[in-house]
């Protein structure tokens, strides 16, 4: 099975946009890949999701949908909102707990979804499940 490990944004403000997601707790460093150009970086457990500045002949991404598990999704929906995010739905119960959903600076949709503690039911993914 594979096991998504890198997730980059490209951004036309990327330093404003790692400050947004550096809200939710995320440490990002400057980084650079040879002669290639200045992102940032943050690396937890095997992934890395990095946010690059937009080349001048391209477009930023779009469309993306992140999600973030998170310890209180009042409070990181509430950080990210003084950071400039617009939220896009309120928190709501859902089967995967407490769920809300907030535009990022760029446009990008981000799922905010409240840690549930040890031992409570998560829901499973279906098995065999096909797009």
């Amino acid at each position: 099975m594979a096991r998504l490990n890198l997730v980059v944004l490209r951004a036309r403000n990327a330093p404003r946009l790692a400050s947004f997601y550096s809200s939710l707790g995320l440490t990002f460093v400057r980084h650079r890949h040879g002669a290639g150009p200045e992102h940032f970086a943050c690396e937890d457990a095997g992934q890395v999701f990095e946010i690059y500045p937009v080349r001048a002949d391209a477009e930023p991404t779009r469309e993306l949908r992140l999600g973030f598990e998170v310890a209180d999704v009042r409070l990181a929906l509430s950080r990210l909102v003084e950071t400039g995010g617009e939220i896009v739905s309120d928190p709501t119960a859902s089967p995967w707990g407490l769920r809300a959903v907030v535009k990022d600076l760029e446009g990008h949709k981000v799922e905010l979804t409240e840690a549930r503690p040890l031992g409570s039911e998560h829901r499973q993914p279906q098995e065999n499940a096909r797009l």
